[in-house]
């Protein structure tokens, strides 16, 4: 029986969710978290058996605590629904959790090609995780896009923002409640074809998503 909720925040995915939800291990339970989309996204993932949760209000942070209070099992994982990702390779970090060894296992991304993840994109998380190891001494080289934990230790961190900067504050309250990090190296691919990234397909998109990340330091 699996033990661990998969919850994928989407907003406009359906030509991903196709490719994606089939290749989803059976140690998951998935959750597509609808948030706002204009497409089929939803019909699509109940017709390839994931259980499908609508959150109306905008941002990431809203589709992942969403899918957080959904979620029934005592592990949940967390990854974008876009195909960007090998979902297999969420099964090393759910076994670090498992095992007690880790209280939060992250995914580091690592581009399969050039042009997979945009300079300004790149940029930005550099800078940010940079900051987040001087002040805080985090144990993580990415913000983590891709993760797993015990769903009630991260209901009990309460981590409050709402859009893209949720996954900061996130690495802020586990590291100061003491979590234990495993980050092992994950597989960055290009998104799937017909889709378009809310973040990092345009300047704009990294600019918002950074003015997310630094209101989440400053909190």
């Amino acid at each position: 029986m699996p033990d661990c909720d998969l919850i994928l925040p989407c907003r406009d995915e359906a030509a991903a969710l196709r490719g994606l939800l089939p290749r989803i291990p059976d140690e998951f339970e998935v959750i597509v978290v609808d948030n706002g989309s204009t497409d089929s996204t939803a019909d699509v993932a109940r017709e390839l058996g994931a259980r499908v949760v609508h959150e109306p209000t905008p941002g990431y942070g809203a589709a992942v605590q969403a899918g957080l209070l959904a979620a029934t099992n005592p592990y949940v994982s967390f990854m974008d629904g876009d195909g960007s990702f090998d979902p297999a390779e969420l099964l090393p970090l759910l076994a670090e959790v498992r095992s007690g060894r880790a209280d939060l296992a992250v995914g580091r991304r690592r581009p399969v090609s050039r042009g997979v993840w945009p300079w300004h994109a790149r940029a930005g998380n550099a800078l940010i995780v940079a900051w987040l190891r001087r002040r805080i001494d985090l144990d993580a080289h990415d913000i983590a896009p891709m993760r797993v934990c015990r769903r009630e230790d991260l209901l009990a961190l309460d981590v409050r923002d709402r859009r893209f900067g949720y996954p900061v504050e996130l690495l802020q309250k586990a590291t100061g409640a003491g979590w234990r990090f495993a980050e092992q190296d994950v597989a960055y691919h290009p998104r799937a074809e017909g889709t378009r990234s809310k973040v990092s397909g345009s300047v704009r998109g990294t600019v918002r998503t950074a003015r997310d990340f630094a209101k989440a330091l400053s909190s």
